[in-house]
């Protein structure tokens, strides 16, 4: 078998062929345009999955408030260590942002234990109560989503965004539907079973590229 590797060695050389490639190969009319497209774009150099072209789903305030929220400092809630660690300090300290993760957090462990709940429904309750992030990155548990829409619907948490990508068979498409039935608060979502921490991470990170290209800054 014959295989015709493309010699690039440097990793923005790469991504720039990559991204390259998906313009080619994204059917026109693309369902996505302007900053929503360099959002979906993202997800699917992630994934290297098409079907995001029908899958991701875009409150009509949700970039102008994801960027408003990124371009002023704000504090990021994600639910996996995973989705922390996706989103670079090199972008958030330029952005003078910070992304918290408290599923190892001792108190919250705690409260999961002595209330028998998941850690992510503790640790939502702890950003929402003390933290009180403006933007949520789900995308692994859909309990955490759930909760945090509860927390929403009580008018204890109005988030500037929400990312909301949970993966999985049990909850995940349905916390998601239910997300994108409400208007009140701005979101991303994956429709359906897929998702996942690196998905919602490159979601943040298309947001973020944006902020810092408007200030002239490298992403």
């Amino acid at each position: 078998m014959s295989v015709e590797l493309q010699n690039f060695t440097r990793g923005e050389e790469i991504e720039a062929e990559s991204m390259r490639i998906i313009e080619a190969e994204c059917p026109e009319p693309r369902p996505y345009q302007g900053d929503e497209w360099l959002v979906v774009r993202r997800m699917i150099h992630t994934t290297a999955d098409f079907d995001m072209l029908n899958l991701v789903r875009f409150h009509p305030r949700a970039v102008e408030a994801g960027l408003a929220a990124l371009s002023r400092g704000c504090i990021l809630f994600t639910d996996t260590e995973m989705a922390r660690a996706g989103i670079p300090d090199r972008r958030m300290d330029a952005l003078s942002c910070s992304v918290r993760c408290l599923m190892r957090d001792p108190e919250v462990m705690t409260i999961s234990k002595e209330r028998g709940i998941t850690r992510a429904r503790a640790a939502m309750d702890f950003a929402v109560e003390r933290l009180k992030p403006e933007i949520y990155v789900i995308g692994n548990a859909p309990t955490a989503l759930l909760r945090l829409l509860e927390h929403v619907e009580a008018g204890r948490a109005r988030p500037a965004l929400i990312v909301g990508m949970p993966v999985g068979f049990v909850n995940a498409a349905e916390s998601k539907a239910l997300l994108m039935a409400q208007h009140a608060v701005p979101y991303i979502a994956v429709e359906g079973r897929k998702g996942g921490s690196a998905l919602a991470a490159s979601a943040v990170n298309a947001l973020a590229e944006i902020a810092l290209a408007g200030r002239g800054e490298g992403a």
